[in-house]
């Protein structure tokens, strides 16, 4: 990406996340509802802390930071970088206030201008600004749920909830796919997360992927005929979970509602099921007599929706095989809605090594108990995924756009 891209780029995404907060008070932007979520205004500091630390102050001699006590108040987890406040304590801090750090936030803007003209920087710049696009996604899922917590639903933004695409009206249905050996990971050329890394082969099996992402009615119907109340369904961590968390439903349903950034909503039943966790996926699917797809089987399908080159084409390098392309470019929506759970845990790839350094904290030391996702989500900073990204949650937390697209073998 040459240096006038990035600049636009990080211009762009550093404006996105200032607008996205004006609704909010400073105490709206304060509260914290749960350990796994941050306040939004801790959001907007971490990421310029992010910005401040890694760039201005390795890179630029001289620079003295900006506040000295910012750097203890906004490290989340790199070691490296010292001792931290607990993650649980990021919603006590009520200083600085929410125009502090919106006023920190453009001191460090002017700042970066040189640095953005470098092409030295190119490849750190661009990890900072997928950094904030990770950020900004938090952001909004996690202000939702803290506003959920308070009783009388409050809207972030006006208006209804409109539906961002009708998963029930669309064509049911499987893409299926005849097996080979699978070229995975990230493309050469163009960023990518260090996670989606090295590029390597895998056997599939001949399998199918659902044409579209499972509904909220589909949803209900597993909820009627007992799905939360039958343990054949569940893997035993998760009917533990369900019967110590009493879950009997989605995060945010409630009564034919559903709890959206613009308050209660009537529950759209063509809509894709959002806000589960991977035990009530792993049941879902079961009970629909399919599974989960692996994380590879979701990208060789994906690779259709990615690039120019035809999905299998051997001489594309997304597929050795000579197969057909099971999807043309651009069709399915399998990225913007929400993101897939997949049946594959999160494990490093053959031969990947973790940059040196404290951003080789960024992914590597959090391959242990979660399971990968694919896609991307309606909160996702578009043409921030690709069908090489890994994200990646534990089994049971379910605050994030989370659904599913069903698997089977074939």
């Amino acid at each position: 990406m040459d240096c006038d891209t990035l600049t636009s780029e990080f211009k762009r995404t550093r404006a996105l996340t200032e607008a996205l907060v004006e609704p909010l008070s400073d105490a709206d932007a304060t509260i914290q509802s749960m350990e796994d979520a941050s306040p939004a205004k801790w959001h907007l500091a971490h990421t310029t802390w992010f910005w401040e630390t890694f760039l201005l102050r390795d890179h630029v001699p001289g620079y003295e930071v900006f506040d000295a006590n910012y750097p203890f108040l906004f490290n989340s987890y790199y070691e490296a970088e010292g001792e931290r406040i607990s993650r649980f304590s990021r919603g006590m801090l009520s200083r600085p206030t929410l125009e502090e750090i919106i006023d920190w936030r453009r001191t460090v803007d002017t700042a970066m201008e040189p640095l953005l003209e470098d092409p030295a920087h190119a490849d750190l710049i661009a990890l900072g600004i997928a950094h904030e696009q990770q950020h900004i996604e938090l952001l909004l899922t996690d202000i939702m749920h803290a506003l959920f917590q308070n009783p009388i639903g409050p809207a972030m933004f006006g208006g209804s909830a409109e539906p961002a695409m009708s998963a029930g009206a669309q064509e049911a249905g499987w893409h299926s796919h005849p097996g080979g050996v699978a070229l995975i990971g990230a493309e050469p050329e163009g960023f990518s997360f260090d996670n989606e890394g090295p590029r390597h082969r895998v056997l599939l099996e001949p399998f199918a992927l659902a044409r579209r992402l499972v509904s909220n009615s589909e949803w209900a119907e597993f909820i009627s005929d007992g799905g939360y109340e039958t343990p054949a369904l569940w893997l035993s961590d998760g009917w533990a979970w369900v019967n110590e968390n009493r879950v009997d439903a989605p995060l945010y349903w409630r009564a034919g509602k559903a709890f959206t950034h613009q308050g209660w909503q009537d529950r759209d039943p063509d809509a894709p099921v959002t806000h589960i966790s991977y035990f009530e996926a792993d049941a879902f699917a079961t009970w629909a007599g399919a599974r989960l797809p692996t994380e590879f089987e979701w990208e060789a399908i994906a690779r259709g929706q990615e690039g120019q080159a035809p999905a299998h084409d051997a001489s594309s390098g997304n597929q050795l095989d000579r197969a057909e392309a099971p999807l043309p470019h651009g069709g399915e929506a399998l990225f913007g809605d929400c993101w897939q759970f997949t049946r594959s845990a999160y494990l490093p790839f053959p031969r990947f090594q973790p940059a040196s350094g404290a951003v080789g904290e960024y992914n590597g030391k959090f391959m242990s108990g979660q399971f990968v996702l694919k896609g991307a989500s309606c909160a996702t900073v578009r043409g921030h995924s690709r069908a090489s990204y890994r994200n990646f949650f534990y089994p049971h937390q379910r605050w994030q756009f989370t659904g599913l697209r069903l698997a089977k073998d074939v």
